[in-house]
């Protein structure tokens, strides 16, 4: 596995990709990244940029290769995470309805807040059916941050 941190208004982002594809996105606690020598990592490359273009508000969109470990539940949900369009949210319940079955909103939830590649894959779009900031790996205060980066709250 290869690794870089980068800085982010969100803090230090650790990067991890094997070969082809990003595997995980890692919040870390300090003051910021150095671009080390994975920059070579063509990957590694692209998902810097890109995620450098993002908060600077230059990127609304990201063309990445993923490949985050889970089962295929998981692996549906953070597909369907996809479809959530830069600037949009959708709630845990319409997570699930578009799923296909409402009454999985529970592990539909779980996978959410499950996702090994945060931002790239949106879970931050997911809030709660009353309109509430709920559950985030990286924490509320970072998800308040994504979503008002991407003019989906006003707050």
């Amino acid at each position: 596995m290869n690794n870089t941190t980068i800085s982010s208004p969100i803090g230090p982002l650790t990067i991890s990709a094997d070969d082809d594809n990003i595997r995980k996105i890692t919040f870390s606690e300090g003051t910021g990244g150095d671009l080390d020598k994975q920059l070579s990592h063509r990957v590694l490359s692209s998902a810097c940029r890109q995620l450098e273009e993002y908060f600077d508000g230059d990127r609304t969109e990201f063309d990445l290769p993923l490949n985050p470990e889970g089962t295929d539940f998981q692996k549906k949900v953070w597909e369907t995470l996809l479809d959530i369009p830069f600037g949009y949210t959708f709630t845990y319940l319409e997570l699930a309805q578009k799923l296909g079955n409402r009454d999985t909103i529970r592990a539909a939830g779980r996978a959410n807040g499950q996702n090994p590649i945060p931002i790239i894959i949106p879970c931050h779009r997911v809030i709660g059916s009353d309109g509430k900031l709920v559950g985030y790996s990286g924490g509320i205060e970072r998800k308040q941050w994504l979503l008002k980066h991407e003019g989906a709250i006003l707050f």
